[in-house]
């Protein structure tokens, strides 16, 4: 099974993935992991991020097997993948790589922006996680309280609200919930609660798809 959870920034969609990668033993990945390595190896080079060519070639070139999670998280690599997600260049680069990942035998989950919608429009529970823009942000501040790297609220804020604008407004892969995915709002949910929903989203589509199966 293939399952595709998107949604904008700081919406909980990461925890739940590898929540429920966890849950059903299957392999995750974080696609905005690869946007943040492109832009992070683009910011390591001096290169411009605005630079569609330049991403490009270091989206071709990309090892997921040498990703640093470490250096990718933090608002300042939060910034740098929306915007070199931004190019078409850079998201045909990585195209291939996530569609392989996530056709693997035995299927798996995958996080991001445009997986229900580009990725895996096949896959056979999609579920797109949002949350009003404020909680989203105060999530998010508090995360980098955590890190030591605390702008103000109204700076994260301010930063989520324009992600989300460039992230929906792209012409390429455009940020929207595919026509059939399941809306998860998190903005009164923890994450305990946002997974026994999608928990119980993707047990009954299990089910369902068992039953088609034994009937044929």
């Amino acid at each position: 099974m293939i399952i595709a959870i998107d949604g904008p920034a700081a919406s909980g969609k990461g925890t739940l993935a590898r929540r429920l990668a966890a849950h059903f033993g299957l392999p995750h990945l974080d696609t905005g992991l690869l946007y943040r390595a492109v832009g992070r190896i683009a910011l390591d080079r001096g290169l411009d991020l605005d630079d569609a060519d330049a991403t490009a070639d270091i989206a071709e070139q990309l090892d997921v097997a040498e990703l640093d999670e470490a250096r990718l998280r933090g608002r300042e690599m939060g910034e740098a993948a929306s915007v070199v997600a931004a190019h078409p260049k850079v998201r045909k680069a990585l195209l291939d790589l996530q569609r392989r990942f996530a056709h693997q035998r035995g299927g798996a989950v995958l996080d991001g922006r445009d997986i229900g919608t580009v990725i895996a429009p096949g896959a056979e529970m999609k579920i797109f996680v949002t949350a009003a823009p404020d909680i989203r942000a105060r999530r998010r501040h508090l995360e980098l309280e955590r890190r030591g790297d605390a702008p103000s609220f109204e700076d994260v804020l301010a930063d989520i609200r324009k992600r989300d604008i460039r992230d929906a407004g792209r012409a390429d892969a455009p940020l929207k919930p595919a026509p059939d995915a399941h809306i998860l709002d998190t903005t009164a949910l923890d994450a305990d609660g946002a997974f026994d929903v999608a928990l119980a989203l993707v047990t009954g589509a299990s089910r369902g798809a068992g039953a088609r199966n034994a009937s044929s």
